[in-house]
């Protein structure tokens, strides 16, 4: 299943570039340039502890998770 394996390449990449990256505006600059990169434009990339979102995006398009303390919210749009 192709957004199984997006999901699971989000999870990997936010485990690293957490660990890479001191700012949570780096982590998501990561991650947005990667998807934009594999799967065209436009994605957009919250992270944070504490932020509320209300986004319109693609269907098949979004995911909102925890890695550890850090939320992370990835959709395409546009």
């Amino acid at each position: 299943d192709e957004h199984g394996e997006m999901k699971q390449e989000v999870y990997n990449l936010a485990a690293y570039a957490i660990e890479q990256y001191v700012t949570e505006m780096e982590v998501s600059k990561h991650i947005k340039a990667h998807f934009d990169q594999k799967y065209g434009p436009t994605w957009h990339c919250i992270v944070g502890s504490d932020f509320r979102a209300y986004v319109t995006h693609e269907s098949k398009n979004f995911i909102f998770f925890y890695q550890g303390k850090t939320a992370i919210c990835l959709y395409k749009c546009g």
